[in-house]
């Protein structure tokens, strides 16, 4: 019976993580409906946690969103022979 509850919820943990990274336009508009759905119950934690977070640049599900640190960038330096 646990193994049945431990592979449902990977099962559907990553069936989410799939829709999110394969459809990213259409899993905005899922996950913002349910989490307007949910503030309109009055279930503010849940609302708040199922709401997408916003994508900053170019919105196109390429993974720059703005949770992700800025990227350094490395100055290459030339090597001093002696």
């Amino acid at each position: 019976m646990i193994e049945l509850l431990i592979i449902t919820a990977l099962v559907i943990w990553s069936t989410i993580f799939v829709f999110k990274k394969v459809f990213p336009k259409s899993a905005y508009t899922v996950f913002m409906k349910l989490s307007q759905l949910c503030q309109a119950q009055g279930w503010t934690k849940l609302a708040k946690w199922l709401q997408p977070a916003m994508v900053a640049g170019c919105g196109g599900g390429c993974g720059c969103s703005t949770d992700s640190a800025p990227s350094k960038k490395i100055e290459i330096q030339a090597v001093k022979w002696k």
